[in-house]
C-alpha cells in the first residue's frame, strides 16, 4: 500500500516533534484536555503531545509501519496513547457519534480527492460531541510548488467543505513545519465547532 511504502523511509512530515501549531494551540489553551483524535496521526508525535497535555488520545492512520512506530514512540515515553490502523473516511464502525470532544489533522486532509472531502468532513463531524472542536492544518495555495500533491488549498475551499457542519471560528495563515524546509511551509489552520 502506498502510505506503508512512504513510511518505509522518512517522509518530509515525519518530526520527531509536534506541529509547532499544534503546540501553540495548546499553550493557548484553545486545546484543553478531553477526548482527542488525530487523525491520520502517523508516527504520533502530535497524539503523544495531546496525552501529554492531559488528553485521552486515539491516534488513526492507515500506515501500518506508522502506527507501529507510534506505539514504541509513546511505549518509550511512558505515554498511554491507543493507535488504530484505520482510513479516516470510514471510521464509522470504529467510533461511537459525538465520541470525542476534539480532533485534530495535520496534514490528512491536504491529500484528500474532491470526492473524499465532503465523506471526511461528514465523519469528522460524526465522531465529534455537539460544540466539539476541530483543527486542520493543510498547506495553503500560498505554498508554491510544482507538484499536485500535497494539494494547495483555498481559504474558499477549505470552508465550503467544512461550513455545512462547523462553525467556523478562523481559517488562519500558519506554518507546516517539515524536513524540507524547516519553520517555512506555507498553511491554514482551521479552528471549527461542531453544529
Amino acid at each position: 500500500m502506498f502510505w506503508d511504502e512512504v513510511y518505509k523511509g522518512k517522509p518530509p512530515w515525519d518530526l520527531d516533534h509536534p506541529q509547532p501549531a499544534f503546540q501553540a494551540l495548546i499553550q493557548n489553551g484553545e486545546i484543553k484536555p478531553g477526548r482527542a483524535l488525530d487523525i491520520g496521526c502517523g508516527r504520533g508525535e502530535n497524539a503523544i503531545l495531546l496525552a501529554m497535555s492531559g488528553c485521552e488520545v486515539t491516534g488513526i492512520d492507515l500506515a501500518e509501519n506508522a502506527i507501529s512506530d507510534a506505539k514504541v514512540k509513546a511505549k518509550e515515553r511512558n505515554v498511554k496513547v491507543k493507535f488504530v490502523v484505520e482510513d479516516a473516511l470510514q471510521m464509522d464502525w470504529l467510533f461511537e457519534e459525538g465520541e470525542f470532544d476534539i480532533v485534530i489533522d495535520s496534514g490528512l486532509f491536504h491529500v484528500m480527492t474532491d470526492e473524499e472531502r465532503p465523506v471526511f468532513a461528514q465523519q469528522v463531524h460524526r465522531v465529534l460531541r455537539k460544540g466539539g472542536k476541530y483543527f486542520m492544518l493543510c498547506f495553503s495555495d500560498k505554498e508554491p510548488g510544482e507538484y499536485d500533491l500535497p494539494r494547495r488549498l483555498s481559504k474558499a475551499e477549505i470552508e465550503s467543505t467544512f461550513s455545512p457542519l462547523f462553525e467556523i471560528i478562523y481559517i488562519k495563515d500558519a506554518v507546516f513545519d517539515s524536513l524540507l524546509n524547516p519553520s517555512n511551509r506555507k498553511a491554514y489552520l482551521l479552528s471549527g465547532v461542531r453544529k
